[in-house]
């Protein structure tokens, strides 16, 4: 009696640690980060002397894969709220204040959507973190709203990608670039 006990309290056991190593399949769209200066995390280790000690920006969001799609128009409408990537929410962290497209924004972590059209895209920060997509978005939460002109991207470019480069010598000026398919939208930040 006592083996049949010890028996089904290993088979319980068993059964709770190969539940507990069940993970989930891998996202297609993996999570990236984009900083201003560019590359900062990597660079402040390997050349601190390239990108100094302060961190204006970053950007946190999933990069959707083209995969031979309409994007814009098709796939991303148009004219509607979109959260510029897959997944959760696109993140904006700005550790200083900034000015985008010449609006003044606080320091802070915010929710980056877009509405893009064929010519221009409303670019969106939003209060209202921790969003899956863009489902749940709520405009009366909205502390800033640009728009930006688009662009035909020299190449086609297959996952979505954001990148901030310098927008002069000076170090406090920057262009956000949204990119993805055929398309690139700069969006000048200053901090």
């Amino acid at each position: 009696m006592k083996h049949f006990g010890l028996l089904i309290c290993l088979l319980a056991c068993s059964t709770l640690i190969t539940e507990a190593q069940k993970l989930r399949a891998l996202d297609k769209s993996p999570m990236d980060m984009a900083y201003y200066p560019d590359d900062f995390a990597h660079d402040r280790k390997f050349a601190p002397a390239k990108v100094g000690d302060k961190v204006y920006a970053r950007v946190t969001y999933s990069r959707p894969a083209r995969n031979a799609r309409d994007v814009f128009g098709k796939l991303v409408p148009y004219g509607k709220v979109w959260r510029i990537g897959a997944n959760e929410a696109t993140e904006i962290k700005l550790f200083t204040d900034a000015t985008i497209q010449g609006k003044k924004i606080k320091a802070g972590v915010y929710s980056l959507y877009i509405i893009p059209n064929e010519t221009e895209w409303t670019i969106i920060l939003n209060t209202d973190l921790d969003q899956w997509g863009a489902y749940s978005y709520k405009p009366e939460l909205d502390v800033l709203r640009v728009t930006a002109p688009v662009k035909k991207a020299e190449e086609p470019i297959e996952n979505l990608t954001i990148q901030f480069k310098k927008a002069s010598d000076k170090i406090n000026e920057s262009i956000m670039i949204l990119a993805w398919d055929t398309v690139e939208v700069d969006v000048p930040v200053s901090f």
